[in-house]
């Protein structure tokens, strides 16, 4: 894109683009498929789009730093960079762009690479982070969003919040006909006032329930509030740690903004056994004017896989719940082999560390901090205690019976020394390695470091089974 002047094209762009959305979303408060409360809610959201693209921009920045190379156009058709660089005066919301920022606080910088001929140094993990800034959302997609699946599930948490307070202190059966009422009155038009309703469909005699009912549905979240994604970025690292430190990072900076962070690395519980984390943060002047950003962070390896998949999960979305489950399962067998193509790679890493663990007790003094403490991090973002305490146990036993010990060390070591390594191996696997779904498989390998991994992983799948 060549820019006219400073940045006269992409104003012109964003404007064009601004009049047409607003247009949209008059048109479906006039066919009576969103309110007025909906609509004002949309306007504010697809208004002032190129200042709230830019926004985006500067709040990457600020978590980043500057880009480490130029800034490229992105296809969304290929999941791939076009090499095409751009310049920030030409960015508008209709153009998504890729570009790499380095991730300072990385707590895994320079821990893996491989050495060649001479002094050349190649890293195998980078402090990279690969930024995908998507589009602004398409407003008829959003539209779709938040009177379609967003309105069903708000439906549903209405319906069931009714019962539930309504057979707190009646019948059931009472409670199930009302809450069949509600759903079928929400229903039949886009209604996002969900204690008018319920109030006038209960009538007399429930007035002792009543502030009860409206309390619990002031909570329930209104369909247009679902819609988070109208700004998106996806963020790609290497390892999960690094991802992890993203988030803390956007945490600590910026906590008054936080909207939800859920972190699903480990999730075991998604039908599709999809893995990633995500962090809705405001870029809105303030808490009564959210413009909501989604930040997701994902893996390389397993992002790699996902980008195969958007036809078929299109499809499940799309298509009713016997056939919908049938692709999600499908998915979710697709989706291991990202995990363990991820998995595989932590081994590796975990081969290069054991390679050095012998230099890293020569340089240690004593009892005193190895090179390694404190790498990785300390995670808030955990396995539960239970799951850590019997690793640990296991593993000291498995080091007193020599199942495990270090043969490479400068001097002998006792077994307390081998015991703080291998503690500090787990850890590492802990928390960079994916749990899987798919039960005993095991990473091949013979090696020490991958019995290690097995020994750890396996440990983990036990706990999952329960």
């Amino acid at each position: 894109m060549v820019s006219s002047g400073t940045d006269s094209l992409a104003q012109d762009i964003a404007a064009d683009n601004d009049r047409h959305n607003l247009a949209v979303i008059d048109r479906a408060v006039a066919d009576g498929r969103i309110n007025e409360a909906a609509a004002e809610y949309m306007r504010v959201l697809y208004s002032d789009s190129l200042h709230w693209f830019h926004r985006v921009f500067y709040v990457m920045g600020k978590c980043l730093g500057a880009p480490k190379a130029a800034v490229m156009k992105y296809d969304y058709a290929t999941d791939s960079a076009i090499d095409e660089p751009i310049r920030i005066s030409d960015l508008n919301p209709l153009s998504p762009y890729v570009v790499n920022h380095r991730l300072d606080a990385d707590p895994m910088r320079n821990q893996f690479f491989t050495s060649s001929a001479g002094h050349k140094i190649d890293l195998a993990v980078s402090s990279i982070v690969t930024v995908i800034v998507g589009a602004q959302k398409n407003i008829n997609r959003a539209l779709d969003k938040i009177t379609g699946k967003y309105y069903a599930s708000y439906v549903d948490e209405v319906a069931d919040t009714v019962y539930n307070v309504i057979a707190s202190h009646e019948r059931e059966a009472s409670a199930r006909a009302i809450a069949d009422k509600i759903r079928d009155k929400l229903n039949q038009r886009y209604i996002s006032t969900p204690s008018e309703t319920v109030l006038q469909i209960i009538g007399s005699g429930h007035e002792k329930i009543a502030v009860d009912l409206v309390r619990a549905l002031d909570k329930v979240r209104r369909p247009r509030m679902r819609l988070q994604d109208v700004w998106r970025v996806k963020c790609l690292f290497d390892l999960i740690p690094q991802a992890r430190t993203f988030i803390e990072r956007i945490q600590s900076m910026m906590p008054d903004r936080i909207l939800s962070v859920r972190d699903s690395f480990y999730n075991m519980k998604n039908p599709r056994n999809y893995r990633d984390a995500k962090v809705i943060l405001n870029i809105g002047p303030g808490p009564e004017h959210i413009i909501p950003l989604e930040i997701i962070c994902q893996v390389r390896t397993f992002f790699e896989f996902e980008n195969k998949t958007h036809d078929v999960y299109e499809t499940a979305r799309s298509v009713k719940s016997k056939r919908s489950n049938q692709l999600e399962a499908k998915l979710a067998d697709f989706y291991e082999g990202g995990v363990k193509a991820y998995n595989r790679m932590i081994c590796t890493c975990l081969e290069d560390l054991f390679e050095r663990v012998g230099w890293n007790l020569l340089y240690s003094q004593g009892d005193a901090a190895y090179m390694f403490e404190g790498f990785p991090k300390e995670c808030k973002l955990y396995y539960p205690q239970k799951i850590l305490d019997n690793i640990n146990e296991k593993l000291d036993d498995a080091v007193e019976n020599e199942v495990f010990r270090v043969s490479n060390a400068p001097v002998k070591l006792s077994k307390h020394q081998q015991n703080r390594i291998f503690h500090f191996m787990a850890r590492f696997i802990l928390v960079s390695a994916m749990p899987y779904m798919q039960r005993d498989w095991s990473v091949p390998a013979t090696s020490q470091a991958g019995k290690l991994f097995n020994f750890v992983m396996n440990e983990v799948q036990r706990y999952y089974k329960k």
